[in-house]
């Protein structure tokens, strides 16, 4: 499998890489993410991996679930998010969206563990997954960059790059909100929830490996204040500059402000 590649940089510490487009990103994505798996499998005997939801992370998910040779039964998946008060089984469900889009198609894995937002046990969710998270240490974790530079559900002003916990309870902010209805998962804002559970910073970036997946021109603010910014909490993905275990994947579209004339 090809994929077409513009151009290739380092900042600070962080290796990005971009390419033609959409489809280009994902195919090459899934191909670094198979072999990080089957490595571990070889390895160890298990991989352990996180993924992420949304539309921006579709076309690395239906290349990833389509290639040969990954023993998935050796795979144990976790994802970063959910919301809090969505009815069991609402396509905005971050576990629904992964059932929909990659579980259907792959053997079954050795587990998967959805994140739970359950009303009244919010504490103990949390807890029980940052427990799972430490038996299970991650050997990739494939993320993207949201429209306000957060990276799993770490907004700004919320976002803490030294968080004590790895799994908390987080108020969204709106531009998250609002992105959620741009991409057709809710009718309205009304819809979204307020509030959701998230992976914080330390425990995405206690991966491994970090895939960074992020295509699309409505991602070329974010990625630009990402990698050209100050390393602040405003823009919680600018933290990727000091990870050398990071790799940055965007198109063309979403590199268009910080790469212009590529």
């Amino acid at each position: 499998m090809n994929t077409q590649v513009i151009g290739e940089f380092v900042v600070e510490q962080l290796r990005i890489t971009v390419y033609e487009s959409n489809e280009d990103m994902g195919r090459a994505a899934a191909l670094e993410a198979a072999e990080i798996i089957k490595t571990a499998v070889r390895e160890k005997g298990v991989a352990n991996i996180i993924i992420a939801t949304g539309n921006s992370q579709l076309t690395f998910l239906q290349v990833l679930r389509e290639l040969k040779g990954i023993d998935w039964s050796k795979v144990h998946i976790f994802h970063m998010d959910e919301y809090i008060g969505l009815p069991k089984g609402h396509s905005a469900s971050f576990p629904t969206f992964l059932q929909d889009h990659f579980l259907d198609y792959i053997p079954a894995p050795a587990a998967f563990y959805p994140v739970v937002a359950r009303a009244g046990q919010l504490e103990s969710d949390c807890a029980d997954y940052a427990r799972l998270l430490h038996a299970h240490p991650a050997d990739f974790c494939a993320m993207g960059i949201g429209e306000n530079g957060h990276i799993a559900f770490n907004d700004p002003p919320f976002a803490e790059f030294d968080d004590p916990v790895w799994v908390k309870v987080v108020r969204l902010d709106q531009v998250s909100r609002q992105q959620q209805v741009g991409e057709g998962h809710f009718g309205g804002l009304d819809e979204v929830p307020t509030h959701a559970i998230t992976l914080t910073i330390p425990a995405l970036l206690a991966a491994k490996q970090v895939l960074c997946i992020v295509p699309e021109a409505r991602k070329a603010d974010a990625v630009f204040q990402a990698i050209n910014g100050p390393i602040s909490e405003a823009c919680p993905a600018s933290i990727l500059q000091k990870k050398d275990h990071v790799h940055l994947m965007l198109d063309a579209n979403a590199a268009a402000k910080a790469y212009p004339g590529l």
